[in-house]
């Protein structure tokens, strides 16, 4: 598996020193890398293994708007992706062994021969009498067997292609600490206040009520 992760201008990856221990060994075995000095912004990843890496961690640094004019502490677009798999087609042209391997045309299948690497070779004849072999790597699950009747391109085996590719769009917030406390500074004095202004009724019903009893 894969994946690659587009961040704002401005955002790069996180240097070792700053990494904390705890991503470190999750992301052990792990090496993410910018995608080329130029966009140093955009991070990819992979292929590592699937069974030992069920999540991704990309570890970022965001910039200073106090050293870059140009960064504000605003909201910008994050995008993500992951890959599962690897590829269908080899360098070389070929089909990998993770696709479906079709028959070469219409007839019945007169032949199936299993190489000592586990490759199969099917023959398939058709109502002229022309014969054709498809191979068929090894590792793949036959879904037909000698005496079948086929159909041109129909499926020979049983699709073994469980990855793919996904996506997803989000967002990530720059935040100045100084703002977030003055938040919480005047959520606390609204806080005040309302329970201020409660125990003033408070005060106020029972002088009406002493007023009324007396």
């Amino acid at each position: 598996m894969g994946g690659i992760v587009i961040l704002p201008e401005g955002f790069k990856l996180a240097p070792k020193s700053q990494i904390s221990a705890e991503v470190k060994a999750k992301n052990k075995g792990v090496f993410i890398s910018p995608y080329s000095s130029e966009f140093d912004n955009i991070l990819v990843v992979g292929p590592i293994a699937g069974k030992t890496h069920q999540e991704l961690i990309f570890p970022v640094v965001a910039p200073d708007p106090g050293k870059d004019s140009n960064v504000k502490y605003l909201a910008y677009p994050l995008y993500a992706g992951g890959n599962r798999g690897r590829g269908q087609v080899y360098p070389t042209g070929e089909k990998s062994n993770v696709n479906v391997f079709g028959a070469t045309q219409t007839g019945q299948i007169t032949e199936i021969v299993t190489s000592d690497k586990g490759e199969s070779n099917i023959v398939i004849v058709n109502s002229n009498g022309t014969k054709t072999s498809q191979a068929v790597p090894a590792g793949l699950s036959l879904i037909v067997k000698q005496g079948d009747t086929v159909k041109a391109e129909q499926g020979l085996n049983s699709d073994p292609n469980v990855g793919g590719f996904g996506q997803e769009e989000s967002e990530i917030v720059l935040q100045n600490p100084i703002r977030i406390v003055g938040y919480l500074a005047f959520c606390f004095c609204v806080l005040l206040t309302q329970i201020s202004l409660v125990l003033k009724k408070k005060q106020f019903e029972k002088v009406q009520a002493a007023e009324l009893n007396f």
